[in-house]
C-alpha cells in the first residue's frame, strides 16, 4: 500500500516538472503591428502601404509577412501576398497579380508592401499580419483604403492653418497693444510732472 502511494506521488512530482518546464518553453510574448488607420490613394498610382512591428525576439529566418485585404462592402479576407525568409510570394489568382511588390525590411522591422496602378476596385481595408516565432500577433494592422480620383485628394486642412493664423495674429495685436498702453503711460507721466528745477538737475531728468 505505501509503495502504490510513493509511486502515485512520485508520477504527481514528475507531471508537475513537466508542466512547468512546457509553460516555460511555450513562453511568448506579442509582436505590436503598427499601419496607418486610413490613405487617400489617386487613382492610376502607385501606393505604398506601410507596415512596421515591434518584437522584443531576434528578427530570425522564421518570421513571416502576410498580406490580405477585405474588399469594400464584402465579408470575407482575400490573403494576396506572403514573404518569408527573403522571398515574396504574391497570390496568383487576386486583384492584385503582377501589381504588388516588396517594400519592406524584416532587419529594420518594417513590414510595408506597395501596390502599382492602383484602381477604383481596389478600395478596401488592408491587413498586415507579422510573425516572428515565438512572438505572435495579438492583432494585425489595418489599413483602410480610399482610392479616389486624380487631383481629388483631401486639401491640407484649411481650418487647422486659418485657426493658426488667428492665434498668431491674437497674440501679437495683444502684445502690440501692451506695448502702446505702456508708452502712452509713460508719456503721460512725463507730461504731467511739474517738479523742482533743482531736485530735477540732481536726479539728472
Amino acid at each position: 500500500m505505501n509503495f502504490l502511494i510513493l509511486k502515485a506521488t512520485l508520477m504527481c512530482l514528475v507531471l508537475l516538472l513537466s508542466s512547468l518546464c512546457l509553460s516555460h518553453a511555450v513562453q511568448v510574448s506579442a509582436v505590436e503591428v503598427n499601419t496607418p488607420e486610413e490613405m487617400f490613394v489617386e487613382n492610376g498610382t502607385d501606393a505604398k502601404l506601410p507596415c512596421t512591428f515591434t518584437s522584443v525576439e531576434v528578427i530570425s529566418s522564421a518570421a513571416s509577412v502576410s498580406w490580405s485585404f477585405q474588399p469594400e462592402g464584402a465579408a470575407t479576407r482575400i490573403s494576396f501576398f506572403y514573404y518569408s525568409n527573403g522571398k515574396s510570394y504574391p497570390g496568383k489568382d487576386i486583384p492584385f497579380k503582377d501589381r504588388i511588390t516588396w517594400a519592406g525590411d524584416l532587419n529594420k522591422k518594417d513590414a510595408s508592401i506597395t501596390i502599382s496602378n492602383m484602381q477604383f476596385r481596389d478600395n478596401g481595408t488592408y491587413i498586415c499580419d507579422v510573425k516572428n516565432p515565438p512572438d505572435i500577433v495579438v492583432k494585425p494592422g489595418e489599413i483602410r483604403v480610399r482610392v479616389v480620383e486624380k487631383d481629388s485628394l483631401p486639401a491640407f486642412p484649411i481650418a487647422t492653418v486659418a485657426g493658426i493664423a488667428i492665434g498668431t495674429v491674437t497674440g501679437l495685436s495683444s502684445l502690440i497693444s501692451i506695448v502702446v498702453c505702456l508708452v502712452i503711460r509713460k508719456n503721460n507721466s512725463k507730461k504731467r510732472y511739474s517738479g523742482d528745477p533743482d531736485i530735477d538737475a540732481r536726479l539728472g531728468m
